[in-house]
C-alpha cells in the first residue's frame, strides 16, 4: 500500500474507531471488493488487497499503537509535509532535523523503534522495500502482512489451502537496478545518490526513499521496459498454507522466508497471515464451544424424542430430547468442539421449538384437547 494512504480512510473509519467497527468495515468491504464478486476488474482485486493491508495493521492493537505514533508525526504524506533533499549536510538552526530546533529521523530511532516501524508496517508503494539501502550490504527482507479468509470448518478441524499473496520482486529482467540490459546509469541528482530525502513536518525530519531514484541512489539513462525503471515488479506468489487446527478470527501464522526478497543477497522476509473466519450457515462459536440451533415440534418437544444433530467433525450424534422440554432449553454433547493444543470443546444445543402456523381440523381438534387436559392439570 502506497505510503499516502490512509488507513482510517481505506476502511472509512475514524482514527477512534473500536476493534469491532474497524472488523465490520473491514468485512463490508471486503464482500463489496472481493475478486470473486467482481471478475476481470482490477481495480476491486487492487481495492480488495488495499483493504487487507489496512486490516492487517489496524487489527492488530500493537501496529496499530505504532502507525497512529508515526501518522501523529505527519510521517506518512498524510498533513502537507514540506521536503528537503538529504544530499547535502547543512541544516539551518531551527529548522526541522537540526539539533537545536527539531528531531530528525535518526533523532526517534530509539523512540520505540519508530524508525524501523515506518519501514517494516508500509510498503512505500510497493518499491522501497526491496531496494538496497546506501548503507549497503545484505538486508533481511521486509516482512509481508496478509489477511486469509477460511471457511469455518477448515479453521475448526485444520487443512491445506492455497493463497495468492501480492509481492514486490526485483525485476528478473534488470537484477532490480532499473536500467534497460546494457544501457548505463547516473548518480541521482535528486539526492546526491544517497536514495533518501527528508520531509519535515512540525519540527519532525522523517526520511524516505527518494520518489526520484526510487531509494537507489542511481537513475537508469534508459528505463527497463519490464519494470519502467522501478527495479521491481509487484506481482501474486501462489503459496500453499497448512491451517493449523482450532484457528480463530484474528490469529496469527508466521511463514519464515516468505515474505519479500532481501536486498544485497540478504534473507528474505517473512509472511505474517491472519485469519479472517468465515461464518457459517449452522455452526456458531464460541471459545473452544460449538453452539447450534435445532428445531422441534410441539409433540415432540411435550412428549420428548430423539433427534440427531451434525456435529462439527462431520459425525451426527444421536441426542435425547426428554418430555416437557421448553424452547430455549440446551444441551450439552461433551468432547464434540473445537480442538486445540490437549484441549477441546463441546457443542452446545440449543432446542427451538416451532409453533406451526396453519391447522387442518383433525390437528387442531388435539391441540384443544392437549390444551385441555393440560389447563385442568394447572
Amino acid at each position: 500500500m502506497a505510503a499516502s494512504k490512509d488507513f482510517y480512510e481505506v476502511l472509512g473509519v475514524s482514527e477512534k474507531a473500536s476493534a469491532d467497527e474497524i472488523k465490520k468495515a473491514y468485512r463490508k468491504l471486503a464482500k463489496q471488493y472481493h475478486p470473486d464478486a467482481n471478475p476481470n476488474d482490477a481495480g476491486a482485486a487492487e481495492r480488495f488487497k488495499d483493504l487487507g493491508e489496512a486490516y492487517a495493521v489496524l487489527s492488530d492493537a500493537e501496529k496499530r499503537k505504532q502507525y497512529d505514533q508515526m501518522r501523529r508525526l505527519g510521517a506518512f504524506g498524510l498533513g502537507g509535509a514540506g521536503r528537503r533533499s538529504s544530499a547535502g549536510s547543512s541544516r539551518r538552526p531551527g529548522s526541522p532535523g537540526s539539533a537545536s530546533g527539531g528531531i530528525s529521523f535518526d533523532d526517534i530511532q530509539g523512540f520505540g523503534g519508530i524508525g524501523d516501524i515506518f519501514s517494516s508496517i508500509f510498503d512505500l508503494g510497493g518499491r522501497g522495500k526491496t531496494q538496497t539501502s546506501s548503507s549497503g550490504g545484505p538486508r533481511k527482507g521486509q516482512n509481508v502482512d496478509y489477511v486469509v479468509e477460511v471457511g469455518f470448518e477448515t479453521a475448526v478441524k485444520g487443512g491445506k489451502i492455497s493463497i495468492d499473496v501480492p509481492i514486490t520482486e526485483e525485476c528478473a529482467t534488470c537484477s532490480g537496478s532499473g536500467a534497460a540490459p546494457g544501457s548505463a546509469v547516473k548518480t541521482c541528482g535528486e539526492c546526491g545518490g544517497s536514495g533518501q530525502v527528508s520531509f519535515g513536518q512540525s519540527g519532525f525530519a522523517v526520511k524516505r526513499p527518494c520518489p526520484a531514484c526510487l531509494g537507489r541512489g542511481t537513475i537508469p539513462e534508459m528505463p527497463c521496459a519490464a519494470c519502467k525503471g522501478r527495479g521491481s515488479l509487484r506481482q501474486s506468489r501462489k503459496i500453499q498454507v497448512a491451517v493449523p487446527k482450532g484457528v480463530d478470527d484474528g490469529s496469527k501464522l508466521k511463514l519464515s522466508g516468505q515474505g519479500e526478497r532481501g536486498a544485497g543477497g540478504g534473507p528474505p522476509g517473512d509472511l505474517i497471515l491472519t485469519f479472517k473466519v468465515k461464518e457459517h450457515r449452522f455452526f456458531r462459536r464460541e471459545g473452544l464451544d460449538i453452539h447450534v440451533t435445532v428445531p422441534v415440534n410441539i409433540v415432540q418437544a411435550a412428549l420428548g424424542t430423539r433427534i440427531k444433530v451434525r456435529t462439527v467433525g462431520g459425525s451426527k450424534v444421536v441426542l435425547k430430547v426428554p418430555a416437557g422440554t421448553q424452547p430455549g432449553t440446551r444441551f450439552r454433547i461433551r468432547g464434540q468442539g473445537v480442538e486445540k493444543g490437549d484441549r477441546v470443546g463441546d457443542q452446545i444445543v440449543e432446542v427451538k421449538v416451532e409453533v406451526p402456523d396453519t391447522l387442518d381440523d383433525s390437528a387442531r381438534e388435539a391441540l384443544e384437547k392437549f390444551g385441555s387436559a393440560a389447563a385442568l392439570r394447572h
